[in-house]
């Protein structure tokens, strides 16, 4: 199924150095996503929702680490924006449902 909800300009131009390299706080604001710790305390669980605007919320665990908060909100906002990095080391895995 694909959205019909607006892709904001900055994320229709993001390049994977970008995405990687840019400070974390920076990406976000310039993604225009909000990023949440959950009261879900499993600490497989993160999710990133699109909203009817375009805007992305991604909401994880807490407690992290914050090099393993870091790594995995750079892979869910590659997998959401479509902007491949390849697949993450085990344990990590992403699922799209």
């Amino acid at each position: 199924m694909q959205s019909t909800a607006p892709c904001p300009p900055a994320r229709r131009s993001i390049t994977r150095a970008r995405l990687l390299d840019a400070p974390l706080d920076d990406l976000l604001r310039e993604l225009n996503v909000e990023l949440h710790l959950s009261s879900i305390t499993d600490s497989d669980f993160v999710l990133v929702v699109q909203r009817g605007d375009g805007s992305l919320v991604l909401s994880m665990s807490p407690g992290r680490p914050r090099w393993e908060r870091d790594t995995v909100t750079r892979a869910m906002l590659g997998q959401a924006i479509g902007v491949p990095l390849g697949a993450l080391l085990e344990p990590y895995q992403l699922t799209k449902i």
